[in-house]
């Protein structure tokens, strides 16, 4: 490209280039730098439970069979024949056997070996089939039943990888005895928008709610959020936005669940089950992390999740000025079928493709992606720069601690960003 890296990026990040959202070869160098070596979300265990069982994903723009194996473990494989190239797996998720071309019949394993060629017993010369089965992620590791997979042989754990993350999300994950599970398959749909702008939304920009969403949040939530509310940036790229809660707050203020809309309209049942869950959260995660009420997650680079309407979301790459959204409903693995399907309507009413306030994030995810592509706007940079240098530590709490009015979380991403793209830009 005709600029360099460093001309998008400003030293601390308070001002960043249109370009970043609009240009290909910004995208291409992103699918290199950041795609080709990060800790990508793939699925969660709960989707997987039994030999056979499979999902597909996506790494970027490349297809990806997540299944069970028969020998119990977890086997991520590029969903791409190597006689051709087509697709051996065409279900969005099931139980299979064998995964099989359909061009040519080519048969593999479940964990990705090359079992049959029909052609070959019409052939002198046998093919040497263990060197043709599809090819594997290199790296899968999995926390707290989160799957995660790398291209990168040589990228850190991925518990290291997450870092003091995972101080704030296990303050969720802890909660529940049985943990989670994904409840049910992935909305799926396509914005056109550029990829980074909806996991910059839900690291940490929690301040748009009662303006673009005043339909449905109240001036008053957003006084909340402003009084209580923390912006911590654990690691360039990886944030949390949470209230925390005072001490001696009513169960019903402080409950994981209890302020969205199908625990509110869900009956006894779903209530005392959250009242029952908080109950138990001091003793399970500790006093600090019993009085957070999480807003929003973010791991670098695609992950985002949803506190209170209990969201896992990863945003999907399919060039510059599009984005394929992925989107499950999260609830407690142990908890009652009944408080179970209650539960997930704390998602569903607001978010996927059809929820209110998801609607309005798209509309607004589109118009920033055309806002990014005009002409003779390329010297106006967008401003980053609210809060610049007010983060700092905190004696309870890892990480840079701020206010939510604080765009450190996204200038950490785009510092992370700016880095790991320079790296690769000089390299054939």
């Amino acid at each position: 490209m005709s600029y360099r890296v460093a001309e998008l990026v400003n030293s601390d990040a308070s001002l960043i280039s249109r370009r970043c959202w609009s240009s290909q070869a910004v995208y291409e160098l992103e699918k290199r730098a950041i795609f080709g070596r990060a800790w990508l979300f793939l699925g969660h265990e709960s989707q997987i439970t039994k030999p056979g069982d499979f999902v597909q994903a996506y790494m970027c723009e490349t297809p990806i069979i997540l299944c069970r194996g028969h020998d119990g473990n977890v086997h991520a494989n590029i969903n791409s024949c190597t006689h051709r190239g087509l697709p051996v797996c065409r279900a969005d998720h099931g139980n299979a056997k064998r995964f099989i071309c359909p061009y040519h019949s080519w048969s593999y394993s479940i964990e990705g070996d090359l079992v049959s060629i029909p052609q070959e017993k019409e052939l002198r010369t046998q093919p040497d089939k263990s060197q043709l089965g599809l090819k594997r992620v290199p790296r899968v590791e999995s926390w707290r039943g989160m799957i995660f997979g790398s291209f990168d042989e040589a990228i850190i754990p991925l518990e290291d990888y997450l870092g003091d993350m995972r101080f704030y999300l296990d303050a969720f994950f802890e909660r529940f005895p049985g943990g989670i599970e994904f409840m049910g398959a992935p909305h799926r749909w396509q914005i056109n928008a550029n990829w980074k702008l909806p996991v910059e939304n839900q690291l940490g920009d929690v301040n748009h709610g009662a303006f673009l969403h005043a339909a449905i949040i109240p001036r008053e939530a957003q006084d909340t959020i402003a009084e209580l509310g923390y912006s911590v940036v654990t690691a360039p790229g990886h944030g949390a936005t949470f209230r925390l809660m005072p001490e001696g707050s009513p169960v019903d203020e402080m409950a994981w669940g209890m302020e969205a809309m199908g625990s509110l309209l869900g009956g006894q049942e779903v209530q005392e089950y959250l009242r029952e869950v908080q109950a138990q959260a001091a003793q399970r995660v500790g006093d600090i992390r019993s009085r957070m009420k999480g807003l929003t997650y973010g791991i670098y680079p695609n992950l985002s999740f949803l506190w209170s309407n209990t969201s896992f979301k990863v945003s999907h790459p399919r060039g510059p000025g599009k984005v394929e959204y992925w989107s499950w409903a999260v609830v407690p693995a142990d908890a009652p079928d009944s408080v179970k399907k209650i539960l997930r309507t704390n998602y569903s009413s607001f978010f996927g493709p059809a929820g209110i306030l998801e609607q309005e994030d798209s509309e607004v995810w589109s118009q920033q992606f055309l806002g990014s592509k005009i002409d003779f706007a390329d010297d106006r940079p967008y401003f980053y720069g609210l809060g610049l240098g007010e983060e700092g530590p905190h004696a309870d709490l890892p990480g840079m601690v701020s206010v939510t009015a604080n765009e450190h979380y996204a200038r950490q991403f785009f510092i992370r960003w700016r880095d790991e793209l320079q790296a690769v830009e000089d390299v054939a």
